[in-house]
């Protein structure tokens, strides 16, 4: 049964990942109305592939977050965009969290930068404080909130307690970067169209 989950699990990620270089390759994700037209034509079955592209750009970071997050308000409006943002993001966060906790450090460093990790390593070395530094860059929306949930899976961090920091401080965070960059084109479409 564990060999079959796994092989399942290997092939809904090939999947998952054929269809975002698909996307790619009929740049849908070069703006946030080109996404929601792609996203529309899929009917009932848009907020199912939003979620999983927007899970997808929280694991693997090749998709501009901003695109997507702004595409789910377009395309879903004001409050479903924003449950399917959050929880997707969400959804991303504990598999990173999860990825980094199973295959450490080397994994960490294939996925981002030395640069970033040297300079948020030292969060690690402040023991309890870390949790409470983490707590606070999740709530802000300006943090960079995979690397950090990664770097949080080389903690002593529970998983419980991990999962209760996002979802109790991720709202924040997604609700401002999407309603700003949303409205934010919104004044851009305005002053283009006069």
């Amino acid at each position: 049964m564990k060999r079959i989950l796994n092989i399942g699990t290997i092939f809904g990620m090939f999947v998952v990942i054929g269809f975002v270089v698909l996307c790619f390759d009929k740049q849908v994700f070069v703006s946030p109305e080109i996404f929601r037209q792609y996203l529309t034509q899929f009917g009932v079955w848009a907020p199912c592939i939003f979620i999983v592209i927007q899970v997808m750009q929280v694991v693997f970071p090749i998709i501009p977050g901003g695109i997507t997050c702004v595409a789910g308000v377009l395309c879903f409006g004001p409050v479903w965009g924003f449950i399917y943002n959050y929880t997707s993001i969400c959804i991303g966060s504990c598999i990173n969290f999860l990825l980094i906790r199973k295959y450490g450090k080397p994994l960490l460093l294939q996925i981002s930068s030395q640069k970033t990790y040297d300079k948020y390593v030292g969060w690690i070395e402040k023991g309890k404080k870390f949790d409470k530094l983490f707590a606070i860059a999740i709530f802000l929306p300006v943090a960079p909130d995979d690397f950090l949930c990664m770097l949080a899976g080389l903690t002593e961090m529970s998983f419980k307690k991990f999962v209760m920091i996002i979802t109790l401080c991720k709202p924040v965070s997604i609700l401002a970067y999407s309603m700003g960059f949303t409205s934010l084109l919104m004044q851009l479409s305005k002053l283009l169209i006069k």
